[in-house]
């Protein structure tokens, strides 16, 4: 694992792959999006390969000076179903429950719009386990700038450290968790690529919410 763990004061967690999955949603309004700005639609893989910066960091380069327009037919579309396309990892109400009954203070830095993050969040029931749930645009910068990390910290009275742990399973994550000075921790997926890892590596990775869940509360 390369380091000897310190017991977390705080857990960060990203939302997509690492929580919940919901990419049925986002492909399905990505590809309405796409066709209706004239381009071709992108295969389910491809949108599970791209789609990690947010919609303001990604769009200019998708659709150029009508990246608003597309954002605006992006959020209409997928405002339209993604509470009833979530799918609960394995684990995880466990995971969430217990770390916080341990007097873990959790948190969430997704790239995903913060009004749906916190609507999903509600809609699963699971708002009374966070202190902080950040999203895109709630911050300064979205990931993987450091700025939505520095954002929960300070509503959560902590400073960075290897006492605070960010999860998450794409390499934005890692690199949003190195620049925040955080302990990258990553949670394993079938699409995990280690040679994306190599600029900011995971210092510790799991498999699933169980495997973290277990290692700290042993800790």
């Amino acid at each position: 694992m390369g380091i000897e763990p310190v017991r977390p004061k705080a857990i960060i967690f990203d939302w997509d792959d690492t929580l919940i999955d919901n990419w049925q949603a986002i492909h399905t309004a990505l590809n309405l999006t796409l066709v209706t700005m004239g381009h071709e639609r992108w295969s389910f893989e491809k949108t599970k390969s791209n789609v990690r910066r947010s919609m303001r960091d990604s769009f200019p380069e998708l659709f150029g000076d009508r990246w608003g327009e597309a954002a605006e037919i992006f959020s209409s579309a997928i405002q339209s179903n993604h509470l009833e396309t979530i799918n609960i990892l394995d684990g995880v109400p466990e995971m969430l429950g217990s770390l916080r009954s341990a007097g873990i203070f959790l948190g969430i830095v997704s790239n995903k719009n913060g009004q749906l993050l916190r609507e999903e969040a509600k809609f699963l029931g699971w708002t009374k386990n966070f202190g902080a749930i950040i999203g895109a645009t709630d911050a300064e910068r979205d990931k993987p700038d450091p700025a939505p990390i520095y954002l929960v910290l300070s509503e959560s009275g902590f400073s960075s450290g290897e006492d605070i742990w960010y999860v998450g399973d794409a390499p934005s994550d890692m690199e949003c968790a190195h620049r925040a000075g955080v302990l990258p921790v990553q949670m394993v997926t079938q699409l995990t690529d280690p040679r994306q890892f190599h600029d900011f590596p995971a210092q510790m990775s799991f498999n699933n919410a169980a495997e973290l869940q277990n290692f700290v509360l042993l800790l």
